[in-house]
């Protein structure tokens, strides 16, 4: 137990993103998924403000690269996601 408690603690910032993808992902099986999309890409720049904000020694596996290249591979996906989600035609149900 004490293990887990380790790793929890070491990985906090990347458990937290991995919450919200689940709300995302609940979303789309909830045929929501626009709103499901949305919320992926929120998790996708909230892990970019964790990696830009924290120590690379506390953001546990969000640090792949180095934290510029980090940031901005995970501000351009979660803004595209962001800019899709919002842009595209609610086919008929708005």
């Amino acid at each position: 137990m004490a293990d887990w408690g380790k790793f929890a603690k070491r990985n906090l910032p990347m458990l937290v993103v991995l919450v919200v993808i689940a709300v995302a992902v609940v979303f789309v099986l909830a045929d929501r998924w626009r709103r499901g999309a949305f919320v992926f890409g929120t998790a996708t720049l909230l892990a970019a403000v964790f990696r830009l904000l924290m120590p690379s020694e506390r953001v546990g596996l969000l640090a792949v690269r180095s934290k510029p290249f980090d940031v901005s591979a995970l501000v351009a996906v979660g803004g595209a996601i962001v800019w899709l989600a919002v842009s595209i035609d609610p086919l008929g149900t708005g």
